[in-house]
């Protein structure tokens, strides 16, 4: 009887044991989406690969379907900086990436995998913006006047030596580089009304006669080859050529603006605080506000011909639409 059960008993664990190592399909797992509506994302471009977007924790995000869904791009390393600005060079190829730290992520296909060429979390200062120069060469800039340049493709860099500005620029942050459609002309904007101008694709640069002393955060190469620059308190200049004078556009609301886009029509639309939209029908000179949904910081802003597209914000990424354009006032006299 003894002998039976302990037969009966190993039959079993040989059962269960096969059962256990048999070969079995894995279910598929649940979807999972990213809650981009939660992030700090502080930039947001187009590549041949999708759309990209970054911001805090070093976090860099793709989408291949238009914004409906998002994957994380693959990264070396996971350093924890906040990201400033992703810049994408013609080829929707190469591209970079800089934020704290002196962090700078190069690509080569389209963002959707990036590489490290810089780090340094000890004494590496935020970089805020980079720019591809027509030769090819990249510029990255950031806090405290720093500036670089790379010449292999943003795999090596060295610090790049600007014009010193009457008071100097060590002590100034530099906020954007910004080229314009051609490529010939370019801006750096920065702390107390700092502007650097380069008309030889960004190989020599000249500081142009200060005319406001507040920050610029960011500038806009215009259409019709002018220029604005804009930032703190609703603060605005337009230029005909980005040389003096330079104008004062007329702003509503003292609200800082950071991002911008510019439609077929020549409509200027920029995002700031308090989810704030200036739009401008005119070139620039002057705007009316209108706001996005909620209440958050945008920070930059990417559109389509027809003027739907997104908005990124420290609080996350939301769908966008342009305010429709407004209507043409009649000239005094004219008939109705």
């Amino acid at each position: 009887m003894r002998t039976t059960v302990g037969v009966a008993m190993a039959a079993l664990m040989a059962l269960a044991a096969a059962q256990a190592f048999a070969p079995r399909a894995t279910p598929p797992l649940a979807a999972t989406r990213l809650a981009t509506e939660r992030l700090h994302l502080n930039t947001l471009v187009r590549s041949r690969a999708g759309l990209l977007t970054a911001g805090e924790l070093g976090t860099v995000l793709f989408s291949t379907n238009q914004g409906r869904d998002w994957q994380r791009a693959s990264l070396p390393v996971e350093r924890q900086a906040l990201i400033n600005q992703i810049s994408i060079a013609a080829d929707g190829l190469a591209g970079i990436a800089v934020g704290h730290e002196g962090w700078i992520l190069r690509t080569t296909d389209g963002g959707l995998s990036w590489q490290e060429s810089a780090f340094d979390e000890k004494n590496g200062e935020p970089l805020m913006s980079a720019g591809r120069l027509p030769s090819g060469a990249w510029l990255a800039v950031g806090a405290f006047g720093r500036a670089l340049r790379s010449d292999d493709g943003g795999k090596t860099w060295r610090r790049l030596a600007l014009p010193h500005a009457s008071v100097g620029i060590e002590d100034k942050h530099l906020n954007r580089i910004v080229g314009s459609a051609d490529g010939q002309h370019w801006l750096i904007v920065g702390e107390r009304g700092l502007v650097l101008r380069s008309d030889d694709g960004g190989e020599n640069w000249a500081e142009i006669e200060p005319f406001y002393k507040g920050s610029f955060y960011n500038a806009a190469a215009l259409p019709d080859g002018g220029w604005l620059a804009y930032g703190m308190r609703g603060n605005a200049f337009r230029s005909r050529d980005g040389q003096a004078p330079w104008t004062k556009a007329e702003m509503p609301a003292p609200a800082s603006f950071f991002g911008h886009a510019v439609l077929p029509d020549g409509r200027l639309l920029l995002v700031g605080q308090g989810s704030l939209v200036a739009v401008s029908n005119d070139g620039g000179q002057s705007f009316t506000l209108s706001r996005a949904k909620g209440r958050a910081t945008l920070t930059d802003l990417l559109l389509q011909a027809d003027g739907s597209g997104w908005v990124t914000s420290d609080a996350g990424l939301q769908d966008f639409r342009a305010p429709a354009p407004a209507p043409l006032t009649a000239p005094a006299g004219a008939a109705r």
